[in-house]
């Protein structure tokens, strides 16, 4: 499952994405270091559903599908605020990038409001600088990253050169805990300069490559927040303005049957208001204002975004029987693979299972019936049928 890691300082409105995202109850509170222990949870990113292109009626097993739109699983890790100093341990800094480091993208909380300041105290909008933070985090994960790098890094890199071995592939086989690969670790290389005393430009580069950072503009509901999110647009990131406080106010309200909602749907209905007090009303008012100004609360964009657009996956449904749609079991479209832009129909088959791939065959396009080589890239939305040796999948 694609890991998708939340970070930022204290009291951006992490822990409130994650709980919108997730539907969990991480604990929210308006004061720093609310969360100690990493949060996991599942998230969802939508993808179209091939029912509506075919016809049929799918009952998925990995996923859901609601009125034709797929919501495939993705993991969510909320860790601590971060503070200044987090790479050598401070505010439990240290202990909780730790967890990051299968994530294939984090996900920065910004208060784009400029609400809190550098520690993630209150203070009024638009007296801090969100640009300072994006600067701060950025420095702490490089340089936890060059930590990991410089234990034994001058035995490591004099050991390589003596063995006349191959320093990328060596490099990417102590860095494979932290979801590095090899292609990254040659790509950075190309990039930084090497030097073997102090990895920190090595360390900079593998980040950008192995852990990119998409902006979550949060509180954009607040004043302030237009010019901030266009001030981090204009230093080049990729960043989504949002409202985690309504997204989770509208999934709460959606859970209890009081409104009809879908997370990121551009407006919502009132199912039950004799069931609803005036203040509820009026939070629901101010949301529905929110949504015409801005289209969606932005949580489910961000999701989507991160997991389409920033890591550039597609979702592709294998399935055994190409005529039925179905897995052994008699299931129609069971399953949605999230796999990256490019993804080849054997490369596929051994994300599948490692025998599929091993004794692969050729697949079947199920919209065209075609059978495909093994070197053949899928395209989003394909529904393929492997053929191999030892079975189908």
């Amino acid at each position: 499952m694609i890991e998708l890691g939340l970070v930022g300082k204290p009291n951006t409105g992490k822990s409130t994405f994650f709980n919108a995202a997730t539907l969990a109850s991480a604990q929210v509170a308006n004061y720093p270091f609310t969360t100690i222990e990493p949060n996991v949870g599942v998230a969802h990113v939508r993808a179209r559903c091939p029912c509506t292109d075919f016809g049929v009626r799918c009952n998925p097993r990995n996923s859901l599908c609601l009125g034709g739109t797929r919501y495939v699983p993705v993991k969510i890790i909320d860790v601590a605020g971060l503070v200044r100093g987090a790479h050598e341990g401070k505010g439990l800094g240290n202990r909780f990038l730790d967890s990051l480091r299968q994530a294939s993208a984090l996900l920065h909380v910004v208060d784009a409001a400029g609400s809190t300041d550098e520690s993630g105290r209150p203070c009024p909008p638009g007296t801090h600088d969100p640009l300072e933070d994006l600067q701060f985090l950025e420095e702490e994960i490089d340089l936890w990253l060059c930590g990991i790098l410089e234990r034994g890094w001058k035995k490591f890199t004099r050991a390589v050169e003596l063995r006349g071995e191959d320093l990328a592939e060596e490099l990417a086989r102590r860095l494979s805990g932290l979801g590095i690969t090899e292609e990254q670790v040659r790509l950075a290389l190309q990039r930084a300069p090497f030097d073997p005393s102090h990895p920190v430009e090595l360390a900079r580069e593998l980040r950008r490559l192995s852990k990119p950072i998409m902006v979550v503009a949060n509180k954009a509901d607040l004043e302030p927040s237009e010019r901030n999110v266009e001030r981090i647009r204009e230093r080049g990131y990729t960043v989504v303005p949002v409202s985690s406080e309504a997204e989770l106010l509208l999934r709460r309200a959606a859970e209890r049957g009081l409104i009809s909602y879908r997370p990121g749907d551009p407006s919502f209905r009132i199912l039950k208001p004799e069931a609803l007090t005036q203040g509820q009303l009026g939070a629901l008012e101010k949301v529905r204002r929110y949504l015409e100004r801005r289209g969606s609360t932005g949580v489910q964009e961000c999701l989507d975004t991160a997991v389409y657009g920033f890591l550039g996956l597609i979702a592709v449904y294998p399935v055994e029987d190409e005529n039925k749609l179905t897995d052994r079991e008699g299931n129609v479209l069971p399953d949605t693979f999230l796999v990256p832009k490019g993804t080849t129909a054997r490369e596929l088959a051994y994300r599948i299972h490692t025998e599929l791939g091993e004794s692969f065959l050729y697949a079947v396009d199920a919209r065209t019936k075609r059978r495909v080589g093994e070197d053949h890239p899928l395209k989003d939305g394909d529904v393929i049928s492997v053929v191999a040796a030892k079975g189908r999948g």
